[in-house]
């Protein structure tokens, strides 16, 4: 097998052999040869309906023909330039038409990027240090964010290399948790620059809030002058046209974004009201900058999409969503398992517990190694999911009757084995 030879030789040359360590499963990952719609296709000439969909930015389906043909017309014209371009104004103009609390817009290169700007930005604006992010939640590779639950409300770090100094400002709370936030506010407000949180929990498998919540967190931190910060780089664009603020009419102060808004490519955001934006330099004194922000490949890979997404194409992601969601729920109930589907709209996850998942504690009981077993199962019956039990699956608009069905069939035999 090609992709066996593949993965032996790629580990003398990447660190694992993947530039990405959610990449790497056992045996060995396959290798990607092309994608199209809604499949994925390896060099070993194996054929998958494909949920990972890149880890969500593919909404519209893998080689969308209007993405495809603008960065083709872009790349003639040159990959980039080191000066602004017209693209990167007409395609501020669409995210801020389309997203509440987008003013202004910042374009950076990933979603760790935007976060770490947005958390720089809060500082800066209240003049605190300290940050709140909810246990489990992932907003990117910077030592700002990864954290672990340590002593007391205080984070340490994830990883050898990050220093506790920085982590020290770092608090971890509980998801969906009242309680939890309002007594480390009511102790220590005047510290608290911001809380960042994932309006539905996208790295931990597929959390949404409680009802109520996300209008908690905005009338909480309202009222102690705390910058509230959506992290919408998967929701963005996926929930509704103005993410998941619009799907649950809550307006956060800045929200950070990148996958579905680069249509495939490099690409992340930090938006917001304009009296945080406008303390950015180089109309403020916040530094951000990037040799490739605003790279007009990005931009017009990302216009070409925005374009497409308009309120019949939620209707129809959700019916899809729908769909697959209650499919999977009838094969549970008849062979009598004690799983959990979870999602809204086009994401979704199954969790191997009997535990209601509401949070990252709830999740920690699910069985990985039949979550695994399911994967290769699923694999085996040429359907491709994230292998991790604590990662989204997402559908695309090119996902089909024909492949919903022989996805429910492959999941009713995989849980059946």
């Amino acid at each position: 097998m090609r992709s066996q030879d593949l993965f032996k030789e790629s580990k003398k040359y990447l660190p694992g052999g993947v530039d990405s360590p959610v990449r790497a499963y056992e045996p060995y990952p396959f290798f990607a040869e092309r994608a199209n719609g809604s499949h994925i296709y390896d060099v070993d000439g194996r054929d998958y309906v494909d949920y990972c969909l890149a880890y969500g930015p593919m909404v519209l389906g893998h080689a969308n023909p209007k993405v495809t043909e603008a960065v083709k017309e872009q790349i003639e014209l040159g990959s980039a330039y080191g000066v602004p371009t017209e693209k990167e104004i007409e395609l501020a103009k669409l995210v801020i038409k389309k997203v509440p609390c987008a003013d202004m817009v910042r374009f950076v290169n990933s979603g760790t990027e935007a976060t770490m700007s947005a958390i720089r930005l809060a500082r800066a604006y209240t003049g605190r240090k300290k940050i709140v992010k909810f246990e489990g939640s992932y907003h990117g590779a910077h030592d700002y964010v990864l954290v672990k639950s340590g002593s007391g409300a205080m984070g340490l770090p994830d990883s050898p290399g990050v220093p506790e100094e920085t982590t020290k400002n770092t608090i971890l709370i509980p998801f969906n948790d009242y309680d939890a936030v309002t007594q480390l506010i009511n102790n220590q407000k005047e510290d608290i620059a911001a809380i960042i949180v994932e309006p539905v929990m996208g790295n931990i498998g597929c959390i949404p809030p409680k009802e109520g919540y996300l209008n908690f967190l905005r009338e909480i931190t309202n009222d102690n002058n705390i910058v509230l910060i959506f992290d919408e780089v998967i929701t963005g664009f996926r929930l509704a046209e103005g993410g998941a603020q619009e799907y649950y009419g809550v307006t956060p102060d800045l929200v950070t974004m990148g996958k579905i808004l680069g249509g495939g490519f490099p690409m992340g955001s930090l938006a917001g009201k304009k009296e945080y934006m406008e303390m950015i330099a180089p109309s403020g004194n916040v530094y951000q900058a990037g040799t490739f922000n605003g790279n007009p490949i990005s931009v017009s890979a990302g216009l070409a999409t925005l374009k497409q997404l308009n309120n019949n194409f939620y209707k129809e992601l959700s019916v899809k969503g729908d769909y697959l969601r209650e499919g999977i729920t009838n094969i549970i109930d008849e062979q009598d398992l004690q799983y959990q589907i979870a999602g809204l709209s086009s994401m979704f996850q199954l969790y191997f517990t009997n535990r209601e998942v509401m949070d990252y504690n709830d999740a920690k009981t699910s069985h990985t190694d039949s979550f695994t077993k399911y994967f290769h199962k699923l694999m085996d019956s040429g359907v491709f999911i994230p292998p991790s039990q604590f990662e989204c699956c997402f559908i695309s608009l090119s996902h089909g009757e024909e492949e919903l069905e022989h996805t429910l069939d492959a999941i009713k035999q995989a849980l059946k084995d």
